[in-house]
């Protein structure tokens, strides 16, 4: 029989992304699985739309929000199977999306987490801004995808068509093994919010285990559904919760140079953004670095047991992206 997987969707306020991609969801050809729609306190009629609509579909309620991180953790305490698949609501999948990537996992013990090719809902040939053909990390610690470099998305022409080790799987669409996931204790709930999938994958890799890509199987996701460019509070959760997965998954000698060389280039990036007359980008910046200090016992409280060398991950690029991107002007995986 096959293992055990349940599609895990996080809801807030979603319903009209439930109406539109929940459907295709059901229409899943695998046999062993269970749908889960997790309510993380919606307020619009979701809860009620889907016991009308999707009565087999079980759903769990939170009592609150408690946002991605957190809102997972508490969802998934309360579901068994043997493989969890973290769904965003506003992604539409084929029918055979889950095999390939659950065939793959098993054919290795150490596989710890994978995601298949994430490509956009609105143009199917181009790739999605959030984990593409999967996630990579440069040296210090930017993250960026095959077929999404910055603001750079590439049209899906083949050219990653491989299935390989990656740094970091998305969150959009996460498969992950049920004791893996329990043995690094899930999301990290202060981060609440974007990054919490990198931080979890890269303390996988600080275990030992693999990040996977999967080309054989691809999803349609929209994109900004919880927060869009345009929200500075997006800024400061991206800045902030870089620098805390920094200090969580590095060595302390790793983590102190290179939180330096990242505060240099965040001043850039503020003081570009205050060039642009965009203050509240600036000051988003400025309070993810005060409020990264103000949590900083707490965070390294939370430090992995293990930190592997940082330049020995598979899916570590040994360059600075930064550079490539916008000194010498190399805006695809492929050239760099």
């Amino acid at each position: 029989m096959d293992p055990r997987v349940a599609v895990v969707i996080l809801n807030w306020n979603g319903k009209c992304l439930l109406e539109k991609f929940l459907p295709s969801v059901i229409k899943s050809s695998y046999d062993n699985l269970q749908i889960i729609v997790g309510d993380n306190c919606s307020t619009d009629g979701s809860v009620d739309y889907l016991n009308l609509a999707f009565p087999t579909i079980k759903v769990i309620q939170s009592d609150k929000n408690y946002g991605f991180a957190e809102g997972y953790n508490k969802i998934l305490s309360q579901v068994e199977a043997d493989y969890f698949i973290l769904l965003n609501s506003d992604v539409e999948v084929p029918e055979n999306w889950i095999k390939p990537v659950i065939a793959l996992m098993e054919s290795d013990d150490q596989i710890a987490a994978a995601q298949p090719k994430i490509k956009s809902q609105s143009d199917q040939s181009k790739f999605e801004y959030a984990g593409a053909a999967g996630g990579f990390m440069d040296q210090y610690a930017y993250p960026f995808c095959r077929g999404r470099i910055f603001e750079t998305i590439e049209t899906d022409t083949g050219q990653y068509n491989d299935s390989i080790e990656i740094f970091w799987a998305s969150g959009a669409a996460l498969f992950i093994k049920s004791n893996y996931w329990k043995k690094a204790r899930g999301l990290d709930a202060d981060l609440f919010a974007h990054m919490e999938e990198i931080d979890l994958c890269w303390r996988l890799k600080n275990l030992g285990y693999k990040i996977m890509f999967c080309p054989d199987a691809e999803v349609y996701h929209v994109g900004g559904g919880s927060l869009n460019a345009t929200n500075p509070f997006k800024t400061y959760l991206n800045f902030r919760n870089n620098l805390i997965i920094m200090q969580k998954n590095l060595s302390s000698s790793e983590a102190f140079r290179m939180i330096f060389i990242r505060f240099l280039l965040d001043l850039v990036a503020l003081l570009n953004f205050l060039a642009k007359g965009e203050v509240k980008f600036a000051w988003a910046v400025s309070k993810a670095h005060f409020d990264f200090f103000k949590n900083f016992s707490i965070t390294h409280k939370k430090k992995s047991d293990v930190q592997l060398p940082y330049s020995e991950h598979i899916g570590m690029y040994h360059k600075s992206i930064v550079y490539q991107y916008f000194i010498k002007k190399i805006k695809h995986f492929s050239r760099l």
